[in-house]
This record gives structure tokens, C-alpha cells and sequence, in this order.
């Protein structure tokens, strides 16, 4: 049994498509900063549980 489920979100600079495992017990309602896997571009994620569905909102590291 996994303790992590796997999302994707989009990349705000080159629109790719990322994968991302979330944690649900420790991730939820925090921010985090990951690179994207293809430009490496830094990407401030967001991770939201909104009635059981898992929201990520990615964001420019300086918005």
C-alpha cells in the first residue's frame, strides 16, 4: 500500500505536464518549492485537499 498519491500539475513557464506524489498526511495545506522536471525552472506548488480531491496550484517562484 502506498502513502503517497500521485498528480500532476502544469509547469507555469513551459506548460509541461509534471508529476508530483503527495503525501496526504504531511502535504496538505502546505507550500513547497520544486523545480520543473523539464525547464528547472523553480515552481512554488500548493497542495489542497477540496472534498477528497487533490488541488495543486503551481505558481512562479516570484509572483
Amino acid at each position: 500500500m502506498s502513502l503517497t498519491d500521485a498528480t500532476t500539475f502544469e509547469c507555469p513557464y513551459c506548460m509541461t505536464i509534471n508529476d508530483l506524489e503527495v503525501d496526504q498526511m504531511y502535504d496538505i495545506d502546505q507550500t513547497q518549492i520544486v523545480d520543473c522536471q523539464i525547464c528547472c525552472q523553480p515552481i512554488v506548488v500548493t497542495i489542497t485537499n477540496d472534498n477528497g480531491e487533490l488541488t495543486v496550484q503551481a505558481n512562479v517562484e516570484n509572483e
